[in-house]
């Protein structure tokens, strides 16, 4: 139970963003308390050992890091190390009849070759080189207001100064701005991949919430580079709740708020209720209360109706933990695998697989042949497996698939375990035609013999860590300004973290500037708290 009856400030939540918001009000001087339905912190964000009898600790659900500001960890005292990738991406291919790739890092002339080999000319890879140096400039101006007050339209428009850059980010959908760069089919899909991932969508939506997710992917760090995080992504969040905690914060878990009353507390201050999981209920009042939860979960807790949005919020990706005794051999035998996997290898993402797919989702079947994205962890950080796999050449491996929406998991007349399992069984196929030897056969087992393969579909993650339809963002993300030129009326507004309650500010994804592993939401509430 709460150590005592009112606090300055109470945090719903215990996911990375609550535990940065933590932090900072609490070396502020604040009295914090963080209440976190679950057993441990850390939310989506977490380490696990998802394979019994099996010493090998799995970034569960998120895996990289890209938007968390060096700031934040500076001001935190964190102690964090972040691994670079040599690697940026490798995307077989087969054309020909040659199994073939486009394996992009290990220096430029390097990434130069790779390109000639698969196209024929450097067009593609001069192309390439002018559209990410394009957006590094962007990242460059628009990384570091994530974490000033919320601009307008006009003021980061301003701020950006590259017009050519803004109307192809900001204004047009991405499909137009790919087409016009990129001629190559597989050159295309690469660069679509980064507006796609936890967002359903054509490369040719109008509402351009492919343009968003693509915003946030190339932006973080001020580079667009996404780091690895030594000890995993569990190493993120227990550096976070030390330095809470080290603040003086009170992290209280096992303990699930059930309801919020903005001015319901002695003297006006806000309540929030809780129960402890042993039958026991109980209320603290607060000054502030931070929420690190969706807006629907807000709603509910504010006794409020949730404003329906125009679509259902849902996820849209199949997360797939792995653990290898070896990593494949490739059919393209030009490319080392321990190259082709320390980076994204992109299955099934060329440009026209990637519109089939969606539109195959759209109508309810699912892609037959699932786009999805690899990533091996422990060959950038070994640390995560005991020194004896390390030693013996066991690798972890993650999947994330694409375009495998929520609805697809509910109805349709199949089952959830029917309809999980068959675009497990497709995406696995469609990662055995890059290879040499079919994955199953490098798949290690657990300590009762069965397969190390964990699957966690939308419904997994709704049910698992209350993300409304399993959507890993909250719902859409927002482009980082707010519209209009009328003045923010408060610190909530400003900082774009108000909820329509004075006492209460939303400190999770759902916040403007919301989305990824970046404490950024956190660190804006906890400004606005503080009246900065």
């Amino acid at each position: 139970m709460p150590a005592h009856s009112s606090y300055d400030a109470v945090i719903v939540g215990g996911g990375h963003n609550g535990l940065v918001a933590a932090a900072y009000l609490a070396r502020a001087g604040r009295r914090v308390l963080l209440l976190e339905r679950l057993a441990h912190t850390g939310g989506a964000a977490v380490s696990a050992t998802a394979f019994p009898g099996v010493a090998a600790r799995l970034s569960r659900y998120a895996y990289l890091v890209s938007l968390l500001p060096d700031h934040i960890v500076r001001d935190l005292g964190l102690r964090l190390t972040p691994a670079k990738r040599e690697f940026s991406s490798y995307t077989p291919v087969v054309r020909q009849g040659r199994a073939t790739g486009l394996l992009v890092g290990g220096g430029t002339e390097r990434t130069r070759e790779a390109f000639a080999r698969l196209t024929g000319s450097d067009r593609e890879f001069e192309a390439w080189q002018d559209f990410y140096a394009m957006t590094r400039r962007l990242a460059a101006r628009v990384f570091p207001s994530l974490t000033e007050p919320l601009p307008t339209r006009a003021e980061l428009r301003e701020r950006v100064g590259d017009e050519a850059a803004w109307e192809a980010v900001f204004e047009r959908p991405l499909g137009e701005t790919i087409e016009e760069r990129f001629a190559d089919d597989l050159v295309r899909g690469v660069v679509l991949t980064d507006g796609l991932i936890g967002t359903f969508a054509s490369a040719h939506d109008p509402s351009l919430r492919q343009n968003r997710c693509f915003l946030y992917h190339v932006i973080g760090g001020s580079t667009g580079d996404w780091d690895v995080p030594v000890g995993g992504m569990g190493a993120v969040t227990d550096a976070l709740a030390a330095s809470a905690r080290r603040a003086g914060a009170e992290l209280v878990t096992g303990h699930e708020v059930t309801g919020i009353s903005p001015d319901g507390g002695p003297g006006g201050r806000a309540e929030v209720r809780f129960a402890d999981g042993e039958g026991r209920d109980g209320a603290v009042g607060a000054e502030r209360v931070l929420v690190n939860a969706s807006p629907q979960v807000l709603a509910r807790l504010l006794g409020e109706a949730a404003g329906q949005p125009s679509e259902p919020v849902e996820g849209a990706q199949l997360k797939v933990n792995m653990l290898l005794r070896r990593l494949p051999r490739l059919r393209d035998a030009s490319v080392d695998p321990r190259d082709a996997f320390a980076g994204t290898f992109h299955v099934a993402e060329g440009y026209a697989q990637l519109e089939t797919a969606y539109r195959e989702a759209v109508a309810g079947t699912g892609p037959a042949a699932p786009p999805s994205e690899l990533y091996c962890h422990s060959l950038s950080d070994p640390s995560i497996l005991s020194p004896e796999l390390a030693g013996a050449g066991y690798q972890t491996l993650t999947l994330f698939g694409l375009h495998t929406p929520a609805r697809l998991f509910a109805g349709g007349g199949q089952s959830e375990a029917e309809v999980r399992d068959r675009l497990l069984a497709a995406a696995l196929a469609q990662l055995d035609e890059q290879l040499a030897e079919p994955i199953a056969d490098c798949l290690a087992v657990d300590g009762e013999g069965r397969p190390c393969l964990e699957v966690k579909t939308p419904l997994d993650l709704e049910r698992d860590l209350w993300l409304p339809g399993g959507n890993i963002f909250h719902g859409d993300l927002d482009f980082p300004f707010r519209e209009g030129a009328d003045g923010a009326r408060g610190p909530a507004d400003r900082w774009g973290v108000g909820t329509g309650h004075e006492r209460v500010l939303v400190c999770g994804s759902g916040a403007a500037r919301g989305g990824g592993v970046s404490g950024i939401p956190g660190h804006n509430a906890a400004m606005a708290a503080l009246g900065r």
